[in-house]
């Protein structure tokens, strides 16, 4: 059947539809190329699989085409979304049908939410928030995790539990099957269409019920098996739950993991998102004294909504981390946690089930006590940590080693035999296994991270695997309860569910998959090995990166996502670089895949690279990938740039007048030309020579005079470093208010009876973050303790605030001042925090009643005050004040908005569909160059948000 597989005659088909136009350029989205196709083969299983072809569709019409083409060619498929499944399920060594980009749009009705396949889950969540409401499952990937693996894979999680998967919570689907056709069981006219055309899979699906439903024994098993979490193979509760075709297909589909169709929409009913929350963290001396108090949790799941088991390791991994309890630092070997949550819409019923809780857990003695917090705060941290300990946790495995996850689930009575049996097989294997998972519901997710490229330990983790699978069985438990059968338990579906009903899994996927071109060799897999094949080298590299098991939850915050890499595709080039170098002789096959990596590097990992470490924020582990492209840079610049950098960091007063120069130039060629004509003629050359961009809404040069300004004097001061940055730039000739910035903030705080100082020095000082590609090699350039110096002696020792007028700026200073113990006292303040913190407060403001777009640059998400920009927004406006929150980062990257205009236009892509589709003309952020691009991207102005409060804002009578 594989020699029969034309993927010529695919390719060529699926380029006439799959591409997209721009300049009358076709700009297809197929990846044929080596690193491409390696790079999205990468996923958070223990798997490496290459694709033959990576595609990217948009659309429901492109997926029926190429599910069309696939049949007619004879070309599996395997559908992805996020990627952070960890069974193998989303890999491919034939054609990955990656589905995340476009896929976005969410509706609400009165009781339920239908999103895009591509929507993440934490993004549905926000979507309901306001309304008291969330989706039911709640999975630890949840931040990164697409509604279609959510869907796909049955993922539950910490609340959810049973009653809120996916399977309990659905409404309605839109899946394409095999033959293109849409199935919306929304829709009633849709599934009289369906029965007519695909009458016989109909009749097979009813008749293949009737026979289960004939086995009374069989029926039974189904119930007891699906009252716990369980996705080893397919929901053949669907078929014995329900009768009516509607309801089964609208069930036969969870937890299919891509393999008999493509979901392309999924609805949930809405669930209660309780108002009041409580968490625990209890410590117990052993892991048999936590499993007694699961016992008494369980026999209390109705007012207990969550219960976290941790072993030691997992709490010896996580104590370090900033918001811990100070009492992981007292634990010792043996002893555990759990992390328990109580909810309710009224605080006093809240409190009367936590007193019940301690009255029932009265008995079971703990390390340190049971205290309850109310503190959303520390309550997110400590669900953060627990969603992060897989990566966590793995961040303490050996060098060359590989993380294996499981995940199994036990009836409550035989929770804490299984737990003490998985602990005896660590033991037998030679395996220092990590435990954790979702006790409540009696699922166990556990880590080994053995060597695999040893025999030895290879030959123990393939014994392992069999003895957990029949120890399991043996408990009358899943060998997979959450995270999908994939391929890593493929082998174990017919010892978990016995012969007859393997034969009816295997019946199911005949019927919507004959030819079995929907991912093959998951959840039916005629291969008994196949979940100790195609596993991932681990290669050891940069230490700062080694850690990294390729999780995926940096993905959404990158600019360069949707261009060329991500944070972990990043990583996991440069180990196959490393892996391929370290061989001595090397086969044909393997130079070429070296030298195909090595070729587009530079563009891929490094020049597309942003830069801007928000990849950093939401790794578990922190790690900031954008130090590849810093270290990379600073390693390969040449002597030249090196000196001529050197220069330029001790000669900024010079530098900024050149720069002025620059700007002044470009103003004159838009008088001649255009704005629109020379942008045009400049983006032509930027793509031959790599010369600057001259973007539409280019600054103008800035003409302050720092030192012969109106301003008040008062006792209350502060100290304005102005950056380089905005020292060069004043507004666009099309923005809205033509003032510097300087003039704007003078005037806000004279309104406020604020005296401002400009540094003696002002004209010489700069953060340094420019130079960031050059400091490694050449100490002579480090501008920051220059500035660093002058602001300790003008600001008198740390007693006058400091506040700086740009965000990415203030983070580059904020950044080094916790690096240098000798300047941590002095007070610097971003601008939009200063504006919210100081000058609010002293001003009459008068709202506008016109609505308002802001965004927060990633400077300020990295800092923690994102929310600065909203509040003074808000304040400004009696309108809606709306903000894209799926943007992190736009990409602008300092000079590099100038230099790869694309990574700009890439990272606001969804943002500028977002404002397209609004009423809005005032658009406000905190950082000059991000609001470059901001404002080129969208063909709309934006401004620092001190325009706006300085529009509507007045004196007040008490000065």
């Amino acid at each position: 059947m594989q020699n029969n597989r034309d993927y010529q005659g695919f390719t060529r088909e699926c380029k006439e539809f799959l591409f997209d136009t721009k300049d009358n350029v076709k700009y297809y989205r197929i990846f044929e190329d080596y690193l491409e196709r390696f790079a999205y083969g990468i996923d958070a299983s223990c798997y490496r699989y290459i694709p033959q072809l990576v595609l990217k569709p948009i659309n429901e019409t492109e997926v029926q085409k190429i599910i069309t083409l696939s049949q007619q060619y004879n070309i599996p498929l395997t559908f992805r979304g996020s990627g952070t499944s960890l069974s193998g399920q989303a890999c491919s060594d034939s054609v990955l049908v990656v589905c995340i980009h476009k896929w976005q749009t969410i509706h609400l009705t009165q009781d339920s939410i239908w999103c895009d396949c591509g929507v993440i889950g934490s993004e549905a969540n926000l979507v309901l928030k306001p309304l008291g409401k969330k989706i039911g499952p709640d999975p630890a990937t949840i931040n990164n995790a697409s509604i279609g693996g959510i869907f796909s894979n049955n993922s539950s999680g910490m609340c959810c539990g049973v009653k809120q998967n996916s399977y309990h919570t659905i409404k309605s689907i839109r899946v394409i099957l095999n033959d293109g056709y849409i199935l919306d069981t929304s829709d009633e006219k849709n599934i009289q269409d369906f029965l007519q055309i695909h009458k016989a899979l109909a009749e097979n699906l009813l008749a293949l019920r009737q026979e289960m439903l004939e086995d009374a024994t069989l029926c039974q098993e189904i119930v007891r098996k699906f009252k716990i979490k369980n996705t080893t193979g397919y929901s053949l509760n669907a078929l014995i739950d329900f009768k009516e075709i509607k309801d089964i297909l609208n069930h036969i589909f969870i937890g299919a993991e891509g393999t008999l169709g493509f979901v392309s929409r999924v609805e949930y009913f809405t669930q209660e998102d309780f108002k009041h929350k409580a968490c625990a963290l209890i410590f117990y001396e052993s892991l048999a004294q936590a499993a007694r108090a699961i016992q008494v949790l369980a026999a209390n799941d109705t007012i207990v909504s969550a219960a976290e088991i941790m072993d030691y390791a997992c709490l010896k991994a996580v104590r370090h981390i900033e918001g811990m309890p100070q009492d992981l630092q007292k634990v010792q070997e043996g002893n555990c946690a759990l992390l328990i949550q109580l909810e309710s819409n009224t605080f006093s019923i809240l409190e009367k089930n936590i007193q019940t809780i301690k009255e029932h857990l009265d008995s079971i003695p703990t390390l340190f006590g049971l205290h309850f917090s109310f503190e959303a705060k520390e309550q997110e941290q400590w669900w953060k940590v627990r969603k992060g300990l897989l990566p966590i946790s793995a961040a303490t495995k050996r060098s060359g080693s590989t993380v294996i996850t499981e995940d199994i689930c036990f009836e409550i009575p035989h929770f804490a035999q299984g737990i003490e049996n998985i602990t005896k097989l660590f033991k037998q294997y030679d395996f220092d296994g990590i435990i954790f998972g979702h006790a409540l519901s009696g699922n166990v997710h556990f880590i080994i991270t053995p060597i695999l490229s040893d025999k030895k330990e290879c030959a123990n983790f393939a014994g392992f695997m069999d003895a957990l699978a029949q120890m399991v069985v043996s408990l009358k438990g899943s060998t997979k309860a959450e995270h999908g059968t994939g391929r890593m338990m493929a082998p174990f579906v017919e010892l978990e569910w016995g012969e007859k009903a393997y034969a009816i899994n295997q019946r199911i996927k005949k019927i919507f998959d004959e030819k079995n071109l929907f991912n093959p060799d998951v959840i039916i897999c005629g291969n008994p090995n196949i979940h100790i094949q195609n596993l991932k080298p681990a290669n050891a590299i940069e230490d700062y990166l080694n850690a990294c098991m390729e999780c995926g939850f940096c993905e959404k915050v990158c600019p360069s996502k949707n261009l060329t890499l991500t944070p972990r595709q990043r990583i996991a080039v440069l180990r196959e670089i490393a892996r391929l170098k370290e061989i001595q002789h090397k086969t044909s096959q393997e130079q070429e895949q070296l030298c195909a990596l090595e070729a587009k590097f530079e563009e891929y990992v490094v020049e597309t690279c942003a830069t801007c470490s928000m990849c950093a924020t939401m790794c578990p582990l922190s790690i900031n990938t954008a130090k590849i492209a810093t270290t990379h840079k600073n390693n390969h610049s040449s002597a030249l740039s090196q000196n001529l950098s050197a220069k330029i960091s001790q000669h900024i007063d010079k530098a900024v007048y050149t720069a002025k120069v620059g700007v002044h130039l470009a103003q004159f060629a838009t008088k001649v030309l255009s704005r629109d004509t020379i942008k045009n003629l400049s983006l032509q050359w930027n793509k031959k020579f790599k010369t600057p961009y001259i973007p539409k809404y280019m600054p103008t040069a800035n003409s302050f005079s720092f030192f012969g300004n109106k301003k008040i004097y008062s006792q209350n001061k502060v100290l304005y470093f102005s950056s380089c940055l905005n020292r060069i730039f004043a507004p666009s000739h099309l923005a809205r208010d033509l003032r510097p910035i300087q003039e704007v903030f003078i005037s806000l705080c004279n309104k406020a009876n604020i005296e401002v100082i400009f540094p003696k020095n002002l004209s010489k000082m700069c953060c340094g973050k420019a130079f960031k590609d050059y400091t490694q090699k050449n100490p002579k350039i480090n501008p920051i303790q220059n500035l660093l110096q002058n602001l300790l002696i003008e600001s008198q020792n740390g007693e006058i605030p400091i506040v700086c007028d740009h965000s990415a700026c203030s983070s580059e200073i904020l950044e080094k001042l916790r690096e240098y113990d000798a300047y941590k006292h002095l007070k610097v303040l971003d601008m939009s925090v200063f504006v919210q913190k100081i000058i609010l407060p002293n001003i009459k403001i008068i709202p506008l009643n016109e609505p308002i777009g802001i965004y927060a640059v990633c400077a300020c998400k990295k800092e923690g005050y994102a929310d600065s920009i909203k509040y003074i927004a808000q304040a400004c406006t009696q309108a809606e004040v709306a903000e894209h929150t799926p943007t992190y980062c736009c990409g602008f990257a300092g000079n590099k908005g100038f230099i790869n205009p694309t990574l700009n236009q890439n990272a606001l892509e969804s943002l500028k569909d977002y404002f397209l589709q609004k009423n809005i003309k005032r658009f406000y952020a905190s950082s000059s160059t991000c609001e470059i691009g901001l404002s080129e991207t969208t063909n709309l102005a934006w401004q620092h948000i001190i325009y706006l409060l300085d529009e509507v804002s007045q004196k007040t009578k008490l000065y």
